[in-house]
């Protein structure tokens, strides 16, 4: 057994790969916000988060193989965050996460959304997520034509954002 993990139980050294407070939210903004940049992630964060905390989970993220970190083409000081299969991966976590806390917590309408609609699309929709992803972070070619499961996700965010605004 390595002397640097608590033990070899994988839910042990998942948790000690995502299990502090702000990995899963940065991944969840590059996987559900299309956030690839730093400032955006920093300056759309709806939990806040400060600028040495998203330094610091970046850079772990991308030691321990979760992200991938370029070099921006279009300008020097930028870099792009992309996610690893192994982050990929993780889409099926994310569904039963949000599925579970839909269930026993107090969320909003607007912030669960996409939650309902990955858990409602089941495994199917989630293989089809993961495969618009690989397109998006990794390079691989889709199929013409196929629908875009991030923009279905993202409409529907905004649908209910602008149903509450018209409301309000």
């Amino acid at each position: 057994m390595d002397d640097a993990h608590r033990s070899g139980c994988p839910i042990n050294l998942t948790l000690e790969v995502l299990g502090d407070r702000w990995s899963l939210i940065v991944i969840r903004d590059i996987m559900f916000g299309n956030r690839r940049h730093f400032r955006e992630l920093l300056q759309n964060s709806q939990e806040k988060i400060a600028s040495n905390i998203l330094a610091d989970r970046l850079r772990r993220l991308v030691d321990r193989g979760l992200l991938t970190r370029e070099d921006d083409p279009t300008h020097k000081q930028k870099a792009i965050y992309s996610l690893t299969e192994m982050a990929i991966q993780l889409v099926p976590i994310f569904a039963h996460m949000g599925a579970w806390g839909r269930r026993h917590l107090p969320v909003t309408e607007e912030l669960s959304i996409r939650a309902e609609l990955l858990e409602e699309g089941g495994t199917e929709l989630w293989e089809e997520f993961m495969d618009e992803l690989r397109a998006t972070h990794l390079g691989k070619k889709l199929p013409a034509g196929t629908p875009s499961v991030l923009a279905r996700l993202t409409e529907a965010y905004l649908g209910v954002v602008a149903r509450k605004t018209k409301s309000a």
